[in-house]
């Protein structure tokens, strides 16, 4: 069952000598003060951008554009094609003027242009379309970096932004109880992730966290 974004209760165990700390601190719920490091503004122009792939080859921009157009104003709309043919590749991109409007489409999914369902995500930035599993799509992710002062709910506190949040894990060791330093994050909603992971680090309770997709060793290969 879907736990929404109260407290959490206590996480399985991990194998390996590990295994997920106990219950939240109550205490612990301010909101982080500070969301993310530099850049911004790079971020926010990427989570107003969305891939828009299974396009018909009849799809033009002007069809797609009018789609699209109808949760917010667009600031490009293009649907791709071979350089050589010409001719389109079935996918594009849209991009909005602000990420409420980008948020507002993808919660209407799933989109169906000229009699066919598209896929829609958010666009990957162009230096990591190549790395492994980034183009997946998944509804966890890995927090490195987590000291003593960060808990269970002071990341259920941060990441709830992104999205509803299913449960949350930080991996302590089996025998001390100690935190190993990192935690996992588990959302409702694959877009939740695609979200958060566009900025590489962030800036939880004054320490900055590693934040990459949940992959398994066979999804990174």
């Amino acid at each position: 069952a879907r736990r929404g974004r109260g407290l959490l209760p206590g996480s399985r165990g991990r194998a390996n000598g590990s295994a997920a700390c106990g219950p939240p601190s109550l205490a612990a719920s301010q909101s982080p003060a500070v969301r993310s490091e530099s850049g911004g503004n790079m971020a926010r122009e990427q989570l107003c951008k969305l891939f828009v792939g299974g396009l018909s080859f009849e799809t033009a921009e002007g069809s797609l554009r009018s789609h699209f157009e109808q949760w917010g104003s667009l600031t490009d709309c293009v649907v791709v094609q071979d350089t050589l043919t010409k001719r389109p590749r079935g996918f594009g991109f849209v991009t909005y003027s602000s990420p409420s409007e980008a948020d507002a489409a993808m919660a209407a999914r799933p989109h169906v242009l000229d009699g066919r369902t598209v896929d829609l995500k958010r666009a990957v930035p162009r230096e990591d379309s190549n790395k492994p599993g980034f183009n997946l799509k998944v509804k966890k992710i890995f927090v490195g970096g987590i000291k003593d002062k960060i808990d269970e709910n002071d990341l259920q506190i941060y990441f709830s932004d992104y999205g509803t949040i299913e449960k949350v894990d930080v991996i302590c060791d089996r025998d001390t109880g100690k935190k190993r330093g990192f935690a996992f994050v588990y959302f409702e909603d694959h877009d939740s992730v695609d979200k958060a992971v566009i900025r590489k680090y962030h800036v939880i309770n004054g320490y900055r966290c590693e934040v990459k997709k949940g992959l398994s060793k066979e999804e990174m290969q």
